[in-house]
């Protein structure tokens, strides 16, 4: 008996071949131009994250843990609105910093001095949010650990 090979459905192979076809089309417009340049890009990317930032945060975060004194999946309420708050910072840095702020107004005609205040408001709310679940968790566990034994 021959192995069945897992296929989704007509949709799904559908959605499938046209991301490829997308992916494809900007594949080939981002490397018309110069395609040394990106290729240069992306393995420095690459190679700056692996030697660089990935032993830099993981450092970072044993030492947060230690300094905690905490156990690793209380961390993780520090750990997670952190990481998130910091991918939005480096991903729209130039708008949060204000350093394109008048290109930014001429290119859309919007204002571009509202990125710092909204990045920092996203930030209070991802942290407000981790600090609600951890007090709601810590509840929870509490009345379970206070409710007696169900008798059969």
């Amino acid at each position: 008996m021959r192995p069945r090979i897992p296929v989704g459905s007509p949709f799904q192979l559908l959605l499938l071949a046209a991301s490829f076809a997308l992916a494809g089309y900007a594949g080939v417009r981002l490397l018309a131009d110069d395609w040394f340049g990106v290729a240069l890009w992306f393995v420095g990317a690459a190679l700056l994250h692996d030697l660089v930032l990935l032993p830099l945060y993981a450092a970072l975060d044993r030492a947060l843990v230690r300094g905690l004194g905490t156990r690793r999946e209380r961390a993780g309420y520090v750990r997670v609105p952190a990481a998130l708050s910091a991918l939005l910072l480096l991903v729209w840095f130039p708008l949060i910093s204000g350093m394109v702020e008048s290109r930014y107004r001429s290119a859309t005609g919007l204002p571009g001095d509202v990125f710092l205040a909204r990045w920092l408001l996203i930030t209070a709310v991802l942290f407000g949010g981790s600090a609600l679940l951890l007090v709601l968790r810590s509840r929870v566990r509490r009345a379970a650990k206070q409710r007696p034994p169900a008798v059969h």
